[in-house]
């Protein structure tokens, strides 16, 4: 029969790695998210700019 020490050695053991895992993992999808994000972001800005670029040069044409 094996000594219930070794058994709540193991259980403590893969608790702390599994959580440890677990920070890491997660830790590494937001940071993937935020990155997915500030690229949209990045994009919207351009074509926001290039839409307001558009607009004025427009606006420049009408008043001749």
């Amino acid at each position: 029969m094996r000594s219930p020490r070794w058994g709540y050695v193991r259980i403590i053991t893969g608790t702390i790695l599994g959580g440890v895992l677990g920070f890491y993992v997660m830790h590494r999808v937001e940071l993937m998210y935020k990155e997915m994000w500030n690229q949209r972001l990045k994009k919207y800005e351009e074509e926001l700019k290039r839409r307001n670029i558009e607009e004025q040069s427009t606006e420049f044409h009408e008043s001749l």
